[in-house]
């Protein structure tokens, strides 16, 4: 799990540098930040979806994954337990879900995150892992400077889900095909669009009560492609 390990150090890194660089700007530049970080969301989301093949299994991914979110609540939820978070670590940032959420996104769920992780954890080096770690402390920089403390615990479910995917690369190998990599890349994309929708402040809408796609898509795929 070196790679993750690194990947995760890189993040640190970048968030902490971010939030010493958020502290000593004016509230014009952070509003721009603000402005290019929702606008960067949205473009690597536009990338990322269109990895897909298959349009009726993204949507029927993100419908059936947004009811299940919204019966269960899952935005509140989280929202319950960043906020305790916030306060136990005594962040005045009010978008620390946001900055966790985005974070998580754009750092997991890329195909990279994938190939990376089965590429080390079936004994190669950890090489796209590794270029990873350098992407993602560069982007965690401007995240963090816009978004919070958020970013930086984003590291948690980092870790939890690249570290997982290493660890059990040789089982789970044989269910994240190449195409059901680009599926699940396609629609982390959508939910990525939403989020840079959110931060401009163009619409609020309730991302975090889609993320069951992530897992429905998996399953539409592996049946379905």
């Amino acid at each position: 799990m070196l790679g993750t390990w690194i990947n995760v150090a890189a993040v640190l890194v970048g968030s902490c540098i971010g939030l010493v660089l958020h502290s000593k700007l004016p509230q014009k530049i952070v509003t721009i930040v603000f402005q290019a970080i929702g606008l960067f969301t949205l473009g690597i989301g536009f990338i990322m979806a269109s990895k897909t093949s298959s349009f009726l299994i993204v949507i029927f991914s993100l419908v059936i994954g947004a009811i299940l979110g919204e019966l269960l609540n899952l935005e509140s939820g989280i929202d319950n337990l960043s906020e305790r978070l916030r306060k136990k670590i005594g962040s005045p940032n009010d978008r620390f879900s946001e900055g966790l959420v985005t974070a998580f996104l754009l750092f997991c769920t890329g195909s990279m995150t994938i190939l990376g992780a089965f590429e080390e954890g079936l004994g190669g080096k950890p090489n796209l892992l590794l270029a990873k770690s350098l992407m993602d402390g560069c982007s965690s920089i401007a995240l963090s400077s816009a978004l919070g403390t958020g970013v930086l615990f984003s590291v948690i479910p980092l870790l939890i889900y690249q570290g997982g995917l290493t660890l059990f690369a040789g089982a789970l190998g044989s269910v994240f095909s190449q195409p059901i990599i680009n599926e699940l890349t396609a629609v982390g994309g959508i939910l990525l669009i939403g989020l840079g929708i959110n931060i401009l402040e163009i619409k609020r809408l309730r991302i975090v009560n889609m993320l069951p796609a992530l897992v429905i898509v998996v399953v539409l795929a592996y049946f379905f492609l």
